[in-house]
């Protein structure tokens, strides 16, 4: 059998040949229905942590025992908000070289169950790899949304959750409730993980966050929307960390975006070999050698009861980004876009050749410190082009990173001009950095600003208006635009959905092309993402 006939076994298909239809057979009896909230009556020991408690055991107490009654109408609203950005920004990256290899190599697989591939109507996964390649589309662009401590909480999280409910069975159905008490469980892993090390509140220099903490979200919230027992969900923790991990050294690459798609999918896999009776580390989070082994200064707590469970999103809100790059090139594109405005009136060009010097005073994060940049993720991951890009055409859109822009003669010239300073006040941290930007020019004037907080910054929200132009901005790539609208006032109703189905037959996207054209799509996003 050749390669490309391969068929890999579902997860939940028995090692004697005999196939369960759906991932509801391997559940202990008790955890074969839905919703989750109802599954299980909530015992005192399930509630309240005992003194002998470890790390690991506290976290498998508060997956399994959160319930619907603890989402708060704060942390609906917000991370109703993350998944209405998360999907378009999906959509989006639907059109992208990585995602069509993620989804090319995806096909080889198959199974009797198989999920939906975000507006690709033709192309049905196993539910791992939906996951896989709807995570990998999700950052493709590095469009996604940013938390502090440092990471993307949605991507690893949102293509779970929906690829599982196709999966479950119809019977009892999957509300919208399950899904945003999943999804927060998730995203509420993450964060408690990222504040056991005081490396984590900087910008990552070794790791990526989404691929350490996100595969252990993805465990975290499929374990809930499956219903685990608390021994399951430890397990899936200690299973998860041992496929967490990705180096840094591998952003502004084609493979980056694989850092949130493998966790989706590992986090995923975890929980499955968990409910098949796989047993790792009892107090894998707990360790140096677990867990910690991502982070210097891993200090660990025991997570409190939860009958005083306060949400981590409660206190702190995510970035949305006004256009695809690294987030720290936002503060760059807002300081920028000040200074041009000393240096061109009206409709004029800008003065290049009046311009002597170009001079940044950013954090250092060598990641993002990228001179020259030769492709559409480098220039996503530089300082330096962002700037340029901004003082040269008074924005940043989706199409300023495609190569034509990038090599620009103009671009070039720009480039080597600039200089970066370090200020030793300037943190390289999402919550606290700036960047100032000068700009001399030949007869000596110099041109100062600076940009403490951007628009879409936790501190300075995108507005719901604006937020929902840039999910139709973006989903209008891939889907008509009644299925868009659609799908906007379906999440911003999502708790009084009652069957996740209707959410994500929307998904699929047309099954004929009946599509905006190229050239009037990117002329809305370009619009909407210039305000």
């Amino acid at each position: 059998m050749g390669p490309y006939l391969h068929r890999s076994p579902a997860p939940w298909e028995h090692a004697n040949g005999c196939h369960s239809h759906l991932p509801g057979a391997m559940l202990e009896p008790r955890q074969q229905i839905l919703p989750r909230h109802t599954a299980f009556p909530i015992t005192h020991s399930q509630v309240r942590s005992n003194p002998e408690e470890s790390v690991t055991e506290s976290f498998a107490r508060v997956i399994h025992g959160l319930t619907v009654e603890h989402l708060t109408d704060h942390v609906i609203q917000r991370s109703k908000r993350m998944i209405l950005d998360t999907l378009g920004v999906g959509f989006l990256g639907t059109n992208t070289e990585v995602f069509h290899k993620a989804s090319e190599y995806s096909k080889i697989y198959s199974s009797n169950v198989a999920s939906t591939v975000w507006g690709q109507p033709d192309l049905r996964l196993p539910p791992t790899y939906a996951a896989f390649v709807n995570g990998v589309a999700i950052h493709s662009m590095d469009f996604d949304d940013t938390w502090h401590p440092a990471t993307h909480p949605s991507g690893a999280v949102l293509p779970v959750l929906l690829a599982l409910s196709e999966a479950l069975p119809p019977s009892p159905k999957c509300s919208g409730l399950d899904l945003l008490l999943a999804f927060n469980v998730g995203i509420e892993v993450q964060g408690q993980l990222l504040r056991f090390s005081r490396e984590a509140n900087d910008i990552p220099k070794r790791f990526h966050p989404p691929s350490v903490v996100g595969t252990l979200g993805s465990a975290a919230a499929t374990s809930k929307f499956l219903g685990l027992s608390m021994t399951k969900c430890r397990e899936a923790l200690a299973i998860a960390v041992s496929h967490a991990g990705a180096p840094i050294a591998n952003a502004a690459t084609q493979t980056k975006p694989l850092h949130i798609g493998n966790a989706a999918r590992h986090g995923m896999e975890a929980a499955f070999l968990a409910m098949l009776g796989l047993q790792g580390n009892r107090q894998i989070l707990d360790m140096q050698t677990g867990f910690g082994a991502f982070y210097a200064n891993y200090s660990p707590k025991v997570l409190p009861n939860l009958d005083s469970h306060t949400w981590l999103l409660d206190q702190q809100d995510v970035a949305f980004k006004r256009f695809p790059a690294h987030l720290a090139t936002h503060w760059v594109a807002d300081a920028a876009a000040s200074v041009r405005k000393h240096l061109v009136t009206d409709r004029a060009l800008l003065p290049i050749d009046r311009i002597a010097r170009i001079v940044l005073r950013i954090p250092d994060v060598q990641y993002v410190n990228r001179p020259f940049p030769d492709s559409e993720h480098e220039a996503r991951h530089s300082f330096q082009f962002v700037a340029c890009a901004t003082l040269l055409d008074g924005g940043i859109t989706v199409p300023s990173f495609h190569k034509c822009q990038i090599n620009r003669p103009q671009v070039r010239e720009l480039l080597s001009k600039v200089e970066l300073e370090h200020p030793q006040d300037n943190l390289p941290s999402f919550n606290t950095l700036y960047c100032e930007i000068s700009v001399t020019l030949n007869d000596g004037a110099t041109f100062t600003e600076r940009s403490d907080t951007f628009y879409g910054h936790w501190r300075k929200p995108l507005s719901q208006e604006d937020l929902r132009e840039k999910f139709r901005a973006n989903a209008s790539s891939v889907l008509s635009c009644d299925t868009v609208e659609r799908l906007t006032e379906m999440v911003e109703n999502l708790e009084d959905l009652e069957d996740c189905s209707v959410l994500t037959t929307l998904l699929k996207g047309p099954s004929s092309p009946e599509m905006v054209s190229k050239s009037i799509y990117l002329s809305n996003l370009s619009t909407v993402l210039k305000r």
